[in-house]
């Protein structure tokens, strides 16, 4: 009655041709982090970088202050009796660019000690 000396039943064959159930954590790719010298290096190199170009905003804030302060001496020359007014406006503006300077300062102290 059977071609085959042994009896195959269709179960087995239905299930060989299933796939093979693999955990979820093989479907991910995994990453290996490289601790090597050059590339601690490099991200060394590339914080230092970062700092020091986030730092080029304080010189903003110096040349913003300086401004501030020109155009306080410029308009109470032009108008002496505004005085009180002017003053108050230029320390609005001196705070405002100083604000600006320590911002750039901080995001580069939290690029160096922070990463």
């Amino acid at each position: 009655m059977y071609a085959c000396s042994r009896f195959i039943s269709t179960r087995s064959l239905a299930l060989s041709s299933l796939p093979v159930p693999r955990p979820l954590t093989s479907l991910v790719p995994s990453r290996s982090f490289q601790t090597s010298v050059i590339s601690r290096d490099i991200d060394t190199a590339a914080k230092f970088i970062g700092a020091g170009a986030a730092t080029v905003g304080v010189a903003g804030s110096g040349a913003g202050i300086g401004t501030v302060f020109g155009s306080l001496i410029i308009g109470y020359a032009r108008n002496p009796s505004l005085k009180q007014q002017l003053f108050s406006y230029a320390i609005l503006g001196f705070a405002l660019s100083e604000a600006m300077g320590l911002f750039c300062l901080m995001v580069a102290f939290l690029f160096l000690f922070s990463m």
